[in-house]
């Protein structure tokens, strides 16, 4: 198995086991505002970093959230009623860089 598959695998049983011990506690209180889940890409250029976004919509039948552009951040949002799964890429230019030189 490898390292990717292992993390999912534990994220995917945290989820599970999350939901589980709320629904058998009913007295502990849920977030009133959503959760939200980001996955942050390890890309090295703005271009690779739009590529994984823009692929991450696709599989998750979503688009680019344009209100977050002129911030550098590069999202695509899946919700599931107050949770948010979100993937977002921070660009260059938000990093204070100028060029795209890989780090």
């Amino acid at each position: 198995m490898s390292i990717h598959t292992e993390r999912r695998t534990a994220f995917i049983s945290g989820l599970r086991e999350l939901a589980a011990f709320m629904e058998a506690n009913p007295e502990v209180p849920a977030p009133a505002d959503p959760t939200i889940i980001t996955y942050f890409p390890s890309q090295k250029t703005d271009s690779g970093f739009r590529a994984e976004i823009d692929r991450i919509a696709t599989l998750c039948g979503t688009t680019i959230d344009p209100r977050l552009l002129p911030l550098g951040h590069y999202t695509t949002v899946q919700r599931f009623g107050p949770i948010h799964f979100e993937a977002t890429a921070v660009l260059t230019t938000t990093r204070g860089l100028t060029t795209e030189t890989p780090r």
